[in-house]
């Protein structure tokens, strides 16, 4: 599999033009003088389907020989990128076939479902997604959506640091949200392409470290099981060669936040900025604001704030503290 290019995310570019949000930069007083630098939240979660993965979603079916694309689509996921390759197939008029697991959202099922989906349950202890999701490629001729470690994918991704780049200008450092890598790899080709002075760092749970580990390795290392953490979009047990190779070609560190930190990230945006984020969401933002992502006094700080997609239990827990 090629890896993608810069010039992939401008195609991404052309191909999402009209049909994805160009969502809006968020600033904070408060943020910035707690972080100590001025910072910028590119609000991904005001984006179609309320996270970046629409970005993804539709330009890989975009991509797509038309032939291919009117097999329908057979994709994998805990929620967002469920729900943006649903819209994407409903939009492109093909069926869509959603793997989940059985504790995915409430929520997340019920928009997927919602675009026209249909949706296969399965139990994380008992079954591997990426097998069952091969299962019905298999059976039906449908091509396969992966969550990150496909190249269209990725360029869609990072799209949303390109818009950011042109919106505020330079940027000492860019912090983007990590689950399997997508966004991370598509957000350092968009710096290597449009700022290569700004450091790129990504941020993942402490529960779900594995790109951490494979960055710090230098080598893909996965976990032995799906994380506990409460941030469900960031539960993969590995990145992919393809993302993991983006990475440490691109990206000058990763760090990891408590799942405390989540909570406290989503309530400094709700309470602060009247902003509903959730945990994966807001991953970026808590590295920032732990300061595990070093950040020059003063400097320029852009956030990629990921997913607003959040049960209402969830929120509670947030703003109970």
């Amino acid at each position: 599999m090629r890896p993608p290019t810069f010039d992939d995310i401008l195609a991404a570019r052309a191909r999402l033009a009209g049909v994805a949000h160009r969502t809006p930069v968020l600033t904070s007083r408060q943020l910035d003088a707690r972080v100590g630098a001025r910072v910028f939240l590119k609000a991904e979660h005001l984006q179609r389907i309320g996270a970046f993965k629409f970005r993804g979603g539709y330009n890989a079916l975009a991509a797509m020989a038309p032939e291919d694309r009117a097999r329908g689509v057979v994709a994998f996921s805990s929620g967002n990128h469920a729900q943006a390759v649903a819209l994407a197939a409903r939009l492109f008029g093909v069926p869509a076939t959603i793997v989940m697991p059985h504790n995915a959202p409430a929520s997340k099922l019920a928009a997927t479902e919602g675009y026209g989906a249909r949706v296969v349950r399965y139990d994380p202890s008992e079954a591997s997604r990426e097998v069952l999701a091969r299962q019905l490629v298999a059976e039906t001729g449908a091509t396969l959506v992966p969550p990150f470690d496909h190249p269209d994918v990725i360029a869609g991704q990072g799209t949303a640091a390109a818009e950011l780049f042109e919106d505020v200008g330079p940027l000492d450092v860019v912090v983007a949200c990590v689950g399997g890598g997508g966004l991370l790899s598509g957000t350092a080709l968009a710096a290597a392409g449009m700022a290569p002075a700004c450091r790129v760092w990504g941020v993942e749970p402490a529960l779900g470290d594995d790109v951490t580990r494979s960055f710090d390795t230098g080598t893909l290392v996965a976990l032995p099981g799906v994380p506990a953490t409460i941030a469900d979009g960031a539960r993969t047990i590995s990145a992919s060669e393809l993302t993991l190779a983006l990475i440490l070609r691109h990206v000058h560190g990763m760090a990891t936040v408590p799942d405390e930190a989540l909570l406290e990230a989503m309530r400094f945006v709700m309470l602060r900025m009247k902003q509903v984020v959730e945990p994966s969401g807001v991953l970026a933002l808590a590295g920032v604001l732990t300061g595990v992502v070093p950040v020059p006094p003063g400097g320029r700080v852009g956030v990629i704030v990921s997913g607003g997609n959040v049960d209402a239990e969830m929120l509670v827990r947030a703003l109970s503290g």
